[in-house]
């Protein structure tokens, strides 16, 4: 078995977890390749990652048969650009705080392990929105797993985003942005934004306007089968458009146009691996002392 491996610093609590986990690796004699950041600040931090192997966020990840992900549920997003079409699967360990992607606990490592090479594990097929726009925002990379979002500049007034679904008008939303959240995307910005939950698994996007000037605006649910498009006036004459956590100024004569990718991100789940779980646990979901 061959396991990439990517994450980012962590606390000193998290140490012997991890030296745990490259420990078994090597006693179960599996090839592994570090990103090459992580492996510089393993080596710093004293670890024993029994590896020589590395790869670069550049050329990512094009051969393994799992990716590893330590940290919180922003290093799994990187993880996601880092195998792209490959869709090699991907195991998100929990070493940030909420971890709604990253599920795997530190101390579960090890039975982690043992459930891959028993092969006690499912497969989350997670959508992924993809960007178009007449000016090369994103590179090589235009795909997120959470959102795409519309934003106003810090030295900007609100903006006025004129967005459009299959070609039809929609609206003009006065706000300070909008964002465009997938399934997965449902707990993260657009949540706290007044947008709705959805399962994993369920086929839409949601349309979640940014502090709305216009209080009859609420968020939106369209089918992920859909293209939305974008045209914003700022009298700044930028905004800022975002893909998960990559971000860049954009004029405001750059048209973007926002669809489902062609591929997935295969998320790695255990058999106590549950979204209605996570939700009770990470949310409080349903928290009431009656309970």
């Amino acid at each position: 078995m061959k396991i990439a491996i990517h994450g980012r610093n962590f606390p000193e609590s998290a140490r012997p977890y991890i030296q745990s986990m490259f420990e078994e690796l090597a006693r179960r004699q599996t090839e592994v390749i570090i990103s090459q950041g992580y492996r510089e600040f393993l080596d710093n931090a004293g670890v024993t990652h029994y590896s020589q192997a590395t790869y670069t966020v550049e050329e990512g990840v094009t051969d393994a048969d799992f990716i590893f992900s330590l940290g919180g549920d922003g290093t799994l997003l990187d993880a996601v650009t880092h195998v792209g079409a490959q869709q090699i699967p991907i195991i998100g360990i929990n070493i940030g705080r909420l971890g709604f992607l990253a599920t795997v606990a530190p101390a579960s490592v090890r039975l982690m392990i043992d459930a891959l090479f028993n092969e006690q594990y499912s497969i989350d097929e997670r959508v992924l929105v993809s960007v178009r726009s007449s000016q090369d925002i994103f590179g090589k990379l235009p795909f997120g797993l959470n959102d795409f979002t519309i934003t106003r500049t810090q030295t900007s007034s609100m903006i006025t985003v004129h967005a459009y679904l299959d070609g039809e008008f929609l609206n003009s939303y006065w706000a300070d942005g909008i964002i465009i959240s997938t399934p997965s995307g449902s707990t993260g910005y657009s949540l706290s934004c007044g947008g709705p939950v959805l399962l994993p698994q369920t086929n839409n996007f949601i349309i979640t306007p940014i502090s709305p000037h216009n209080l009859n605006v609420r968020p939106m649910i369209v089918m992920d089968t859909c293209q939305l498009a974008f045209e914003v006036e700022s009298r700044s004459g930028n905004f800022l458009a975002a893909l998960d956590s990559r971000s860049y100024t954009v004029e405001t004569s750059v048209r973007i146009s926002v669809q489902k990718e062609a591929f997935k991100a295969r998320l790695v789940k255990l058999s106590d691996d549950n979204f209605l779980n996570t939700l009770r646990s990470k949310l409080n979901w349903g928290w009431d002392i009656r309970n």
